[in-house]
């Protein structure tokens, strides 16, 4: 018997903490903020709002902090803010466009764009029209051969 209320006190326990974490996942606010913030867990590589892996090492303190700042009133870009300080630029999903960062996002372009210039410069190599021959060297060889026809009669 007291094993079985045992079990039913841990089972109850983890309910309400699995109830209050879901209903801190399922927040529109925290979710919106969470969006723009990288789990930093190193096994998902999700956003804090959508990382959906039981016992995340990251994502449910983060959600907890975000709920809390937002309990707070604070600002979701105060509250992205301490996390950037506290993490780095590696706790954002997106790199902010500025400074050597603005590689991440103009790469891609340049990218693109020295790939279809290869591709231009490879099509263009193959379209040229074939060699003519050197006419003084056409001439020698049709000389010989006519010499040579010549012998045979």
């Amino acid at each position: 018997m007291r094993r079985f209320r045992k079990g039913l006190a841990l089972i109850l326990f983890a309910g309400l903490c699995l109830g209050q974490t879901a209903s801190i996942m399922t927040n529109k606010d925290v979710r919106r903020v969470g969006m723009r913030l990288a789990c930093l867990c190193g096994v998902c590589k999700n956003s804090v709002g959508d990382c959906q892996m039981m016992g995340c090492s990251y994502a449910g303190g983060a959600r907890q902090r975000i709920a809390e700042a937002q309990a707070a009133v604070v600002s979701d870009d105060d509250i992205v803010a301490q996390f950037v300080t506290t993490g780095g630029l590696k706790a954002l999903v997106v790199p902010p466009a500025s400074g050597f960062n603005l590689t991440a996002w103009l790469m891609p372009i340049f990218a693109l764009l020295a790939g279809l210039y290869a591709i231009f410069l490879y099509i263009r190599h193959f379209r040229r029209p074939a060699a003519v021959p050197v006419p003084k060297v056409a001439a020698r060889y049709s000389d010989m051969a006519e010499k040579d026809l010549a012998k045979l009669e």
